[in-house]
C-alpha cells in the first residue's frame, strides 16, 4: 500500500521539477506510509524516502513506514535542514497548505540557500479516490456509528439534555470498538435546531419538538459522518412538511450521484428544490463534503465548486433547512460513488422517525 501511494506522490515532485519534496501535513503522511505519530515530517528524493520523527515515536515509526528510512532527529527543522544538506538538494517543495508561516520561516533559517517552493492541494488530490481497503475501513466506520444511534433511540425522550444525548451516544461508539469521536457531536432540539453546528448544552428536549444529531466515528483512522433529524413524541404538519422539503432533497442529490457528476450541480439539484418549496433561504451551507482520514476531504460540494466526481469518491450529501426561532432539519448521508451511481455507507433510515 505505502510503496504503491508513494510512487503516486512522486509525480508531484516530477511534475514540480524540484529535488525533494517535504510533507508536515500529518494526515497525509499517513496516508503515504502509515505512520499515525502525533508528529513527525517525511522527505522525498528521487531516490528514496525518510520519515523523521523523534525519539518518541522512532520504533512506532519503524513497525508502520516500513516503505521510509527511519530518522530520528532531535529538533524537527534541524533533521530536516540535516538531511536536505546531506543529500546535497537545493530546491525542496512542501505542502503548504500544511505548513504554517512559523514553521515555514524556521525551516528557511535553518537551511540557507535552500530553495523552498510552495505545493498547494496536489498532495490532498492524490485521497481523493478510495482503494478497496480505505472503503472497507470507512464502511466499518459508518456502521459501528449507525448501530450506536439505533442503541441510543431508547434514551431520545422528553426531559434529557442535549449533552447527555452526546455523551452517552460516544460511549456507545467507544465500547463498539471506536478509536473516537469523528467530531465533536451536533446535538440540537428545538429552536436551537437552526443552528447547523449546534453543540450539545443542558437544554432538554420536550414533547413536540425536532432534534438534530449530526455525529460520526473514528475507526483505523477513517471517519464517519451522519446527521439524523427526529420527533420527539409528535410532529406537526409544518414539521413535516419541512422534513418532506429535505428528505427529497436528500434523495434527488443522491439519485444525481455518478461519476463525472459535477459537484456544483449536484449542489444545485438539492437547493433548487429547497428553493422552490419556499425555503431557499434557510438552506446557507454547502450540500456535502469528502470523507476519509479526515471528517472534511475534497471534493466539496458546494455552488463554488469546481470538482467532479469520480467512482470510489466517498462524499456526505447533507441538505438542511435552518428556520431561526422554529428550528432545523438536516439529513445527511455518507456515499461513495459507484460506477452507476452510489451506494450508501452510513445505515440509519431517513424517514421521519417518532421516538420518546
Amino acid at each position: 500500500m505505502g510503496d504503491t501511494r508513494l510512487a503516486a506522490a512522486t509525480t508531484v515532485l516530477e511534475s514540480t521539477g524540484v529535488d525533494a519534496l517535504l510533507v508536515l501535513g500529518l494526515t497525509n503522511i499517513r496516508y503515504l506510509t502509515g505512520f499515525s505519530g502525533s508528529d513527525g515530517a517525511l522527505l522525498m528524493g528521487r531516490d528514496g524516502q525518510w520519515l523523521l520523527c523523534d525519539g518518541r515515536y522512532t520504533l512506532q515509526a519503524r513497525g508502520e513506514a516500513t516503505s521510509c528510512t527511519v530518522v530520528e532527529y532531535k529538533v524537527k527543522s534541524d533533521g530536516i535542514a540535516g538531511l536536505v544538506a546531506g543529500q546535497g538538494w537545493r530546491r525542496v517543495a512542501f505542502d503548504a497548505e500544511q505548513t504554517t508561516v512559523a514553521v515555514h520561516r524556521t525551516l528557511a533559517a535553518a537551511m540557507v540557500g535552500v530553495e523552498l517552493l510552495p505545493v498547494a492541494g496536489e498532495l490532498d488530490d492524490l485521497r481523493r479516490v478510495k482503494s478497496a481497503a480505505e472503503l472497507v475501513a470507512i464502511e466499518k466506520s459508518c456502521t459501528l456509528a449507525s448501530e450506536a444511534l439505533e442503541q441510543l433511540l431508547p434514551m431520545i425522550r422528553p426531559g434529557v439534555t442535549e449533552r447527555s444525548l452526546a455523551l452517552e451516544l460516544e460511549i456507545l461508539m467507544k465500547r463498539a470498538g471506536a478509536e473516537e469521536k469523528a467530531f465533536d457531536f451536533i446535538v440540537a432540539a428545538g429552536e436551537r435546531g437552526a443552528l447547523p453546528h449546534g453543540h450539545p448544552t443542558e437544554r432538554v428536549l420536550a414533547a413536540g419538538e425536532l432534534v438534530t444529531i449530526d455525529f460520526g466515528a473514528r475507526l483505523h483512522g477513517y471517519h464517519s459522518d451522519e446527521t439524523v433529524t427526529m420527533a420527539v413524541g409528535s410532529a406537526d404538519g409544518r414539521q413535516r412538511e419541512i422534513y418532506g422539503v429535505v428528505k427529497e432533497a436528500h434523495d434527488l442529490a443522491m439519485a444525481a450521484v455518478r461519476p463525472g457528476a459535477g459537484c456544483r450541480e449536484l449542489d444545485g439539484i438539492a437547493r433548487d428544490h429547497i428553493a422552490r418549496c419556499g425555503f431557499g433561504a434557510y438552506f446557507g451551507h454547502g450540500l456535502g463534503h469528502g470523507v476519509g482520514l479526515e471528517i472534511h476531504e475534497k471534493p466539496t460540494l458546494s455552488p463554488r465548486s469546481e470538482q467532479k466526481l469520480a467512482e470510489g469518491m466517498v462524499v456526505t450529501i447533507e441538505p438542511g433547512i435552518y428556520i431561526p426561532d422554529w428550528g432545523g432539519v438536516r439529513i445527511e448521508d455518507t456515499v461513495v460513488v459507484t460506477a452507476t451511481g452510489c451506494r450508501p455507507l452510513t445505515k440509519v433510515a431517513k424517514e421521519l422517525r417518532i421516538v420518546g
